[in-house]
């Protein structure tokens, strides 16, 4: 029997193929572009790789997604781990008959700006969200700046509303910064609709959570290091968080509550939040395992493989995992750190790698861009060439060490001028 991909994280492949050839299963992915998968692929267990095979086609067509899936024998289910095909895989499991989420709840979830004013409307969020119409040709809309400030007030933040890696999105602390973001949206293209909601204070954390059938489980809590303002890309993370145990059931409750009010009962999900002075507030959900190498990170944590939930959930049936009794502290903590070049032009590699094994924590370099690409994006993961992640007891020292490592990393990027 086999089990198809609609895409994937770029890391994870492995060890969801070793999943599957677990379960006695073959794992077909259907891909648009193999070179995402390179470093995975170049790392596949002799038992992973005898388990894999790999269709080529465009996943952006829904109609030639659906005659590759047709073709695959003896399909039983579909893995949906990625935001971008969420929506059309939901679709595509329900006209083939496989089991899968309603494709309703994963619209629902795939929106940002209706999760926020459910939220909201349900007591679990103090902010609300709100719509924002931006002119077109890039002139700042001086009745949209005049609306956000009387519905949603300063600081706030201006996003995408089904927008993914950071992108397109502004936190604006005074009105210069708030015509200014409306400018630039202006001339920006948009996966959904751009909104406005609060800016809530304080650090950035992800529960990682396994739900069946309405019934959740915390995995464990990752903490989330983002740039400095006005970027918003995620410079680092660390996992797991060493919460006292009784916010850590808060947390739990908060967590259960806010999946079962968004509508998502069942499989993997990566819920970011800010941890504030009122307690928790909701950045977003992911319909997934966190993205990066958090699936990684939960593997060893756990000491055991998460995929093999994945596995279960595309199958239909219920996870081993909601019912194991391993915890985050049954392996070693992880640090991880994305590491970005400091200018624009053509990446040529890097310096540092064949130092990493000098520092403790068994450092290891997953890229994320082959030499020889361009490099646009500096204020989102878009422009990440690699991460760097190590091992200890805990994850605060494992991110000492993933930090420590990755200073010696740095990107040689040749500028336009260097021609």
């Amino acid at each position: 029997m086999t089990i198809a991909a609609l895409e994937a994280l770029t890391f994870g492949l492995g060890r969801l193929a070793e999943a599957a050839g677990g379960a006695g299963h073959r794992l077909c992915l259907l891909t648009g572009d193999r070179a995402v998968y390179r470093h995975e692929l170049a790392h596949l267990t002799p038992e992973a790789l005898a388990a894999l095979d790999i269709v080529d086609v465009d996943t952006f067509d829904e109609s030639a997604c659906a005659a590759a899936l047709a073709a695959v024998p003896d399909l039983r289910g579909l893995v949906n781990s990625t935001d971008t095909w969420s929506v059309p895989g939901a679709d595509l499991a329900a006209k083939l008959g496989l089991p899968g989420p309603d494709p309703a709840a994963v619209r629902l979830l795939r929106d940002k700006s209706r999760v926020r004013t459910l939220l909201h409307e349900r007591g679990l969020s103090r902010g609300r969200a709100l719509t924002v119409a931006v002119r077109p040709g890039g002139t700042a809309d001086l009745s949209a700046a005049a609306e956000i400030l009387r519905e949603i007030g300063l600081p706030a933040v201006l996003k995408d509303s089904a927008g993914t890696s950071s992108r397109n999105v502004w936190p604006v602390r005074d009105e210069q910064q708030l015509h200014a973001a409306l400018a630039e949206a202006a001339q920006r293209a948009f996966a959904g609709r751009l909104f406005a909601e609060p800016f809530f204070s304080g650090p950035v954390y992800s529960a990682e959570t396994l739900s069946w059938e309405g019934e959740t489980r915390l995995l464990g809590v990752l903490s989330r290091q983002m740039s400095p303002e006005p970027s918003v890309r995620e410079e680092a993370a660390a996992f797991p968080v060493a919460f006292p145990a009784p916010e850590l059931g808060l947390l739990q409750d908060w967590v259960e509550r806010v999946l079962a009010t968004a509508g998502h009962d069942t499989g993997f999900a990566h819920v970011e939040f800010v941890l504030t002075t009122e307690g928790p507030e909701l950045v977003e959900i992911n319909r997934r395992i966190g993205g990066a190498l958090v699936g990684e990170a939960l593997c060893r944590a756990l000491g055991t493989n998460v995929y093999e939930a994945m596995v279960d959930t595309a199958l239909g049936r219920r996870p081993a995992l909601l019912d194991s009794p391993v915890d985050a502290s049954s392996g070693p903590a992880t640090g991880f750190v994305l590491v970005y070049p400091d200018r624009r032009g053509t990446l040529t590699g890097w310096t540092g790698l064949d130092t990493l094994s000098a520092f403790p924590g068994s450092p290891e370099w997953y890229p994320t861009a082959l030499p020889g690409r361009r490099v646009e994006h500096l204020d989102d993961q878009r422009g990440c060439t690699g991460i760097v992640l190590a091992e200890a007891a805990t994850a605060e020292l494992a991110l000492h060490r993933a930090l420590s490592a990755a200073g010696s990393v740095r990107p040689v990027v040749a500028a336009d001028d260097e021609g």
